[in-house]
């Protein structure tokens, strides 16, 4: 029998650093359960989007580990080819939503199984103006953190990280007037946040994307934050964010599969915790079950029904 060939991408920076212990360990896991190992150390930031661009088709499957960050680059990258390869993701990285929501192994010899045991999951894909995203594309208050925030911070304090960096920004609060289409509907109003998301989690949290999420049914769940006019009101958001009340009258959620935002002024965007571009028109699409993702199994997400 023919052996598969695996393309196994390497983050070395990501999280702590973890994978550099651990690598010949998931490398034994690929042999043997069969797989031909070919392993790539990114150099730079966009680098895991060219080498999956240029080399997937010499490949039965493509394997990662790193944050969110870099399976969203091993994603944008299949997303150019013509024929797609399952995707096997070891998580590495400081987050790990998208894993959380596919419910992937946080052991990484337990995660690297998975991928010898090829179960494909079809799951949707984002594309922001032709760019993609995995999990989530946001703007306004701390959207910017990720990606401003100190990776050895983030490494050290984890979560808090996130917290204690957007909470210097509280007082400061940027609200941008949007104009949103969905479905030849148009809403007008300011808002100081905003998210388009594929995902059960978001910096860590549960139950802030929407309920009844499918990963795979051709929706992106919609969060939008208005402008409070008042130390009042924004204290009933941040109590409704902490009670997980994500659709209030300051709070509005909703799925679509597609969603245009314009505004008078640039607005900065997020894709995946890397900085999107300053943008003041985008268009936001779901493609569904546009790339198969290898995981341990979903029962839960393979039985809802698409909409």
């Amino acid at each position: 029998m023919k052996q598969k060939k695996i393309l196994f991408i390497v983050n070395p920076r990501s999280g702590k650093g973890q994978i550099k212990y651990q690598l010949l360990d998931i490398a034994d896991v690929f042999i043997k359960g069969g797989l031909d190992v070919s392993l790539y150390i990114t150099q730079e930031p966009q680098d895991a989007i060219r080498v999956v661009r240029e080399r997937a088709q010499e490949f039965d499957l493509i394997a990662c580990s790193g944050g969110d960050g870099t399976l969203d680059e091993v994603v944008t990258g299949m997303m150019d080819c013509t024929e797609k390869r399952p995707i096997g993701y070891i998580p590495a990285g400081s987050t790990n939503d998208f894993a959380n929501s596919l419910q992937l192994p946080k052991h990484m010899k337990e995660a690297a199984q998975c991928i010898v045991e090829d179960i494909a999951y079809p799951c949707d894909v984002g594309s922001f103006n032709g760019d993609y995203f995995v999990y989530i594309a946001a703007f306004g208050i701390f959207t910017d953190v990720s990606y401003l925030t100190n990776q050895e911070m983030k490494n050290i304090l984890g979560h808090l990280a996130y917290l204690l960096e957007g909470a210097k920004r509280i007082f400061n609060i940027k609200s941008y007037h949007v104009e949103l289409e969905i479905n030849d509907e148009h809403i007008e109003d300011d808002y100081i946040f905003g998210m388009i998301t594929n995902s059960e989690s978001v910096g860590g949290f549960r139950s802030i994307t929407g309920r009844d999420i499918q990963l795979d049914d051709g929706l992106l769940e919609v969060t939008l934050i208005r402008m409070p006019r008042n130390p009042i009101e924004l204290q009933d958001i941040i109590s409704s964010l902490l009670r997980r009340e994500m659709d209030s009258k300051y709070i509005s959620t909703f799925k679509t599969g597609r969603i245009v935002l314009r505004s008078q002024t640039e607005i900065p965007w997020t894709l995946d915790g890397e900085f999107g571009g300053d943008h003041k028109e985008v268009e936001i699409l779901c493609h569904q079950k546009a790339v198969p993702i290898l995981v341990n199994h979903l029962p839960e997400l393979e039985e809802g029904p698409s909409e």
